[in-house]
């Protein structure tokens, strides 16, 4: 009769153990089951700061509603176009500017939403790609003052800047010198810029040059993470619009959009939350304070979704 009880125990002690199991299974295959059922998406991205911090929120965003994402890094931007419509990435973040001159080869607009229909038109009439909604964060080119200059002169757009050049000593990357979209391009729409002094400087130093009140003006990209520092740096007012616009939005396979069509709310929401201020501190986590860019990204994602 022992035997029969321990026999009996034994049983029920299994049945209970099989149907704890199975509900633990069945729920951790549930949990599961929205980031492995729905499809792999592959993003791609940019080898910069901005672009890499964007593509990993988009990745996370993809992530979080059930897709696996396979992540292409570090992609060249004159690459980057060839990735996607070879079949190599699926989507990534461009910039509309970018498409326009870049890729298409159009002439200078400055009108955001010209230039977004324009893009989004033609890249679909020549390479099937989809251009999703735009953000306001606005990654144009620009000119960088040392705001104690700029309070000094009064100086807060391009237009003062070009009347007080000759007080101003500028820190050039050098190719800036010749381009159509820097100084000879500046100088047609704003007229000459008789600097004190012209002195070209690597890219990488120019905030370092500055501060260090070796020069007083720079180019700049508008979302450059030194320019959180308002007291040190004053990013100036485009007033005649010379440059155009480069407004960030992720561009897409036609082909992935047909399979997954939920996958344009999902970016589109992300995007809409992306201003110019936001992106600029993103980017000063990671140029400035030296944080990793899959960490600022997961932060901000965390916030927003």
């Amino acid at each position: 009769m022992k035997n029969k009880k321990i026999l009996l125990l034994g049983a029920v002690l299994f049945v209970l153990l099989a149907a704890v199991g199975g509900f633990f299974y069945f729920g951790q295959k549930n949990a599961d089951s929205g980031s492995q059922n729905k499809g792999t998406i592959r993003v791609g991205s940019k080898d910069f700061t901005e672009n890499l911090v964007v593509a990993e929120i988009y990745s996370l965003a993809l992530e979080h509603n059930g897709y696996k994402v396979e992540r292409a890094e570090n992609i060249g931007s004159s690459l980057i176009h060839n990735a996607i419509t070879s079949d190599d990435i699926d989507l990534y973040p461009e910039y509309t500017g970018t498409g326009l001159l870049s890729v298409l080869g159009e002439k200078m607009q400055t009108d955001q939403k010209k230039v977004y229909e324009t893009v989004k038109s033609k890249y679909e009439e020549k390479y099937q790609l989809t251009w999703l909604d735009y953000a306001q964060a606005n990654d144009s080119q620009g000119l960088v003052i040392r705001t104690d200059k700029a309070k000094e002169l009064g100086i807060s757009t391009i237009s003062d800047l070009q009347a007080h050049a000759f007080e101003l000593r500028f820190a050039s990357q050098g190719e800036f010198d010749q381009r159509e979209d820097g100084l000879p391009g500046l100088e047609k729409t704003y007229g000459k810029f008789n600097w004190q002094s012209s002195e070209v400087y690597d890219n990488s130093l120019k905030y370092t040059v500055l501060k260090n009140n070796e020069a007083d003006v720079t180019p700049a990209y508008t979302t450059e993470g030194q320019l959180v520092d308002t007291d040190e740096y004053t990013l100036l007012e485009d007033d005649k619009q010379f440059w155009p616009p480069y407004n960030l939005a992720p561009v897409v396979r036609d082909d992935v959009l047909k399979k997954y069509p939920e996958i344009k709310e999902i970016l589109n929401k992300v995007t809409a939350t992306l201003t110019t201020e936001k992106v600029t501190k993103l980017n000063a986590k990671v140029d400035v304070d030296k944080e990793d860019y899959k960490k600022v990204a997961k932060e901000y994602y965390d916030s927003i979704k």
